[in-house]
């Protein structure tokens, strides 16, 4: 299975490292990573934008499927789910903690809770993964 470092380094580059999602604990059953809420990422009433809660979420889950694939193997997001219960203001930080629900050979199921510095709930995102066989 690929390290917190090793996936850090492979999502720094790409879109979740532009939001700056940071990898505190990957394992099988739970991925866990943080979110600053930064200026670029808030909506003009200084809150996190719903779009981000959604990547931050889609990336968690995705990493998950990826150290549950096999080797050679793909993912992609097929549908995606998103309950909002509160706001993340300006200035403070998310985490958020994907456990699988379903992990199938062609789809998995990943549910990710984010929660605010506090531990209240902010949003539950419910995704499917599908896994796309190594040619």
């Amino acid at each position: 299975m690929l390290s917190v470092a090793q996936l850090q380094e492979r999502i720094d580059t790409l879109f979740p490292g532009l939001l700056g999602l940071k990898l505190v604990e990957v394992e099988a059953e739970r991925i866990l990573g943080t979110l600053a809420v930064r200026a670029e990422l808030c909506t003009s009433g200084e809150s996190l934008h719903g779009g981000a809660y959604m990547a931050f979420a889609d990336t968690l889950g995705a990493l998950g499927t990826i150290v549950n694939m096999p080797k050679g193997a793909r993912t992609t997001t097929i549908e995606s789910k998103t309950n909002f219960m509160g706001a993340a203001p300006l200035g403070s930080t998310i985490t958020g903690e994907a456990t699988p629900l379903h992990r199938g050979k062609t789809t998995q199921v990943w549910q990710t809770q984010i929660r605010d510095e506090n531990g209240k709930l902010l949003a539950v995102v419910t995704q499917t993964q599908m896994i796309i066989a190594a040619a």
